[in-house]
């Protein structure tokens, strides 16, 4: 198959996908790029369409559309073109409670974070990832490219409510991260418990208040001991000494 207009119907309603609106509504998402497609049809992730440049060596075996330059500029986020962009089928994930070490990330509204702290979480043994009230959505192509593949490797769950949380998570430790307090212990000297919730709130303003007492109520709040020099960290790289120091 081939298409080369930029006003042919699949192509419109797949440019459609580049907002969040749509991607809801139809449980789909973009993939740009052959690493990236490649990747996440390792993972088993399904594909719904598959646009490639006219002679592209990459997907020849697979069900694709020939397309032109003009075609994927259209249809990918990306400020040069990439020579495939396919469409996949949104993951539904099923909660375990077996799970051990689980990331709670609130109101997260940078997708370049968020698929850093993915990628991270996967590399320090957290076996899954809560996105907690209005944080950014998981299928945002930019939060796609900044996790590297890692997308995948983690299921990812969407909650909006402390009532929610707690039904999920009885069973787990809730530790708060924040600024140093009389209310927090130094990361140096905490020792995670067996099935523990770490959360993480965004840079402006931390944590909100109902999950500061969750944890004050429940678990702990711990801070990372740093130089007063400076003032903060941004939130993936805190995330990352957290999880290091926690869980490898």
């Amino acid at each position: 198959m081939i298409i080369t207009s930029v006003n042919n119907e699949l192509v419109k309603e797949t440019a459609k996908l580049q907002q969040r609106k749509y991607r809801d509504e139809n449980g789909l998402f973009l993939l740009e790029g052959g690493k990236c497609i490649e990747e996440a049809i390792a993972y088993g992730i399904q594909i719904v369409n598959l646009f490639v440049l006219e002679g592209y060596e990459k997907f020849k075996n697979s069900e694709r559309i020939e397309t032109t330059e003009t075609v994927l500029s259209k249809i990918s986020t990306t400020t040069s073109a990439p020579k495939c962009v396919a469409v996949g089928k949104q993951l539904k994930r099923v909660w375990n409670n077996d799970f051990k070490h689980v990331v709670l990330l609130e109101d997260i509204k940078d997708a370049g974070n968020l698929g850093t702290i993915l990628r991270t979480s996967c590399a320090f043994n957290v076996d899954a990832v809560i996105l907690y009230g209005d944080t950014v959505d998981l299928y945002n192509p930019k939060c796609i490219r900044a996790s590297v593949g890692n997308l995948w490797k983690v299921p990812v769950f969407n909650i909006q409510n402390l009532n929610q949380l707690q039904k999920m998570c009885k069973d787990y430790t809730p530790i708060g991260t924040l600024p140093k307090s009389g209310n927090t212990v130094w990361l140096k000297d905490f020792k995670a418990p067996e099935k523990s919730l770490v959360m993480f709130g965004t840079e402006s303003s931390g944590l909100s208040d109902e999950l500061k007492e969750y944890a004050n109520k429940y678990g702990q709040n711990i801070t990372i001991e740093m130089s007063e020099r400076v003032e903060s960290l941004n939130l993936s790289i805190s995330a990352g000494v957290i999880l290091y120091k926690l869980f490898v």
